[in-house]
């Protein structure tokens, strides 16, 4: 009886680790694409952003709204 309680505090223990890292790796993945997309839009030209109907000032909420899509 004490060998079952013990493996089943083990599982929920571990899917509490599990579910806990599922957060994080979600949370740099969202991190990464944020960070790329703002990357690359900001080394684009003012001429490049105009071109694509982009001011520099939506940058941010452009990569920001890039990162939630995932």
């Amino acid at each position: 009886m004490a060998h079952i309680a013990e493996t089943l505090g083990t599982d929920r223990q571990n899917g509490i680790a599990n579910g806990l890292l599922g957060q994080i790796k979600f949370w740099v993945a969202r991190r990464r694409v944020y960070s790329q997309t703002h990357r690359e839009l900001s080394q684009l030209s003012t001429r490049e952003l105009d071109d694509l109907g982009i001011s520099r000032s939506m940058i941010s909420r452009l990569a920001y709204e890039a990162a939630n899509k995932i």
